[in-house]
């Protein structure tokens, strides 16, 4: 019995999520916890293992398509069950009955297809166990199923099983596609081949279709004046609008082109794919190749709409201060070669994330959440600390918890390792969760203040510009010092512009004087 695998809940109150890339195809064998697929939620990107061990029957979602959590996005046959709608259709369907597609009728030569001789084969007698889709297959190929040895469970005949007797069979079904495509047609159309009683390039003797032989109806084309071709093929080509002279022959019959139905089709479909691409292409020209259209969905989307949330639900106010950053930039001077030493890369943030907590614990109002349904401002007294990350896919925050019992260096390690793995999507969502209050380093790539947006329901954030040697007034005189400009949003439902204020003077005193984070 099939198995209808659903999109799990990858994370905690995901709805949905955009299915990147297919790891696997339908007839693919996989076992327990294979990845069977990349899917994007919120802000991660993780791999969909399968449940069971068996093959992939089906995938029933398109890559960049968003799937709801609980829809079934791949059917599985597990490993040493039987699929009971195959067995039941296969019994259904015996080796002597094969039903012509196209008009109904029993074939009336061996399930091999016609010979090029207008010999009739005989028919074998009894029930061939065999999945549908494989004698699709063998019809396609010009193979006699019956006479493919079944490897599948109870024997049954698989694709895999016929492929593996076409390339061992001789004669036109081992040749090559070309000629298979042929045979199948002969054998699918219910004709016999052309030199035979009934042949299809017999004038005006197949009683439907143009008169090919002369004297009748013919269709003009730059291509060809004649094409040989069963009714049921013509009609194929007639449904879908294409000109059968102008097909490309698949093999020549006593001198002339013969086109089967599987090449009418292969030529409607590259005829409809380069009418979309020359229309693709118009509507490129006609905005002039000045515009580029990308889906706004996925990690882009889930940013913009906490982005909406927290903009629309806080009312924000930005203050800002400059710090003179020259005891901090001679302290991590003297840190960072031992760090190194120690296997450590030691950067700015560890003692900025450090600062901040030293200043959440005087100034606990920034440390906080506002509960609008029970009306209460809440106060934490834990400090993970989330610092915004620029990713390809958009920004992340990753958090760091319990910053004020970590020592420098496992900070510095924490974060380094964190921001990686966002930056390469293989950060967890339990990593970006839980934050408390926030640092964005804009200045990392350039530029002195700016009016960070919240991460709400976060009540402040701090954002750092560029650290840099600026000139600063110091004893009536001009000189050149380190200075770190601070820009701190808050919500200032809960935050009153005086707390801000306090806040940012608590933090330039640490950063200012690095020695007092040896206090804390």
């Amino acid at each position: 019995m099939a198995y209808e695998f659903e999109l799990p809940d990858v994370g905690e109150g995901v709805a949905e999520g955009e299915l990147v890339r297919w790891l696997v195809e339908p007839g693919d064998t996989v076992s327990e916890d294979q990845p069977l697929a990349e899917v994007e939620t919120d802000k991660a990107m993780v791999e969909v293992p399968s449940p069971v061990d068996g093959t992939v029957k089906e995938l029933r979602a398109e890559e960049g398509e968003m799937v709801p959590v609980g829809d079934v996005f791949v059917v599985l046959q597990p490993e040493g069950e039987v699929d009971e709608d195959e067995l039941e259709e296969s019994e259904r369907e015996p080796a002597t009955a094969d039903e012509d597609a196209d008009t109904g009728t029993p074939e009336s030569v061996e399930a091999g297809g016609p010979s090029t001789d207008g010999q009739e084969g005989s028919v074998p007698e009894g029930r061939v166990f065999a999945a549908p889709s494989a004698r699709r297959l063998a019809r396609e190929l010009g193979v006699d199923i019956a006479a493919v040895e079944g490897t599948g469970p109870s024997g049954r005949a698989t694709q895999q099983d016929v492929r593996a007797h076409a390339e061992a069979a001789e004669g036109p079904a081992g040749d090559d596609t070309a000629t298979a495509e042929a045979a199948a047609e002969g054998g699918a159309d219910g004709t016999e081949p052309a030199g035979g009683a009934g042949g299809v390039e017999a004038a005006g003797e197949t009683g439907s279709g143009p008169d090919i032989a002369g004297g009748g109806q013919q269709v003009e084309s730059a291509d060809r004046e004649r094409t040989v071709a069963a009714p049921a093929t013509r009609r194929v080509a007639d449904e879908l609008g294409v000109d059968i002279d102008a097909v490309p022959a698949t093999e020549q019959r006593d001198g002339e082109a013969f086109v089967t139905e599987a090449a009418v089709r292969q030529y409607a479909q590259a005829q409809q794919e380069a009418q979309a691409a020359q229309a693709e292409t118009a509507i490129q020209t006609a905005e002039g190749e000045r515009v580029e259209r990308a889906p706004y969905r996925g990690v882009r989307k889930t940013i913009g709409d906490a982005m909406a949330e927290s903009k629309y639900s806080a009312p924000h106010v930005t203050h800002h201060e400059t710090a003179v950053a020259d005891e901090l930039v001679e302290a991590r001077g003297r840190l960072k070669e031992e760090a190194e030493e120690r296997g450590f890369r030691l950067t700015y943030m560890p003692f900025v994330m450090k600062a901040v907590v030293a200043a959440l614990k005087q100034h606990p109002v920034l440390n906080a959440e506002l509960d609008e349904e029970a009306g209460e401002i809440l106060k934490k007294k834990y400090y993970n600390i989330g610092v915004a990350t620029a990713t390809d896919a958009g920004l992340m925050v990753p958090v760091v918890e319990d910053v004020d019992d970590k020592g420098m260096l496992q900070i510095s390690s924490e974060v380094n390792e964190l921001v990686q793995k966002a930056r390469d999507r293989s950060i967890s969502r339990e990593e970006l969760q839980g934050s408390t209050f926030t640092i964005t380093n804009f200045g990392a790539i350039g530029g002195e203040y700016a009016t960070p947006i919240l991460n709400y329901p976060e009540v402040a954030i701090l954002g750092m510009g560029e650290l840099k040697q600026r000139p600063v007034v110091e004893d009536g005189e001009v000189v050149a010092k380190w200075t770190l400009p601070l820009s701190i949003s808050i919500d200032h439902r809960v935050v009153d512009g005086a707390d801000v204020a306090r806040f940012a003077e608590t933090f330039i005193e640490y950063v200012e004087n690095p020695e007092l984070l040896l206090l804390e």
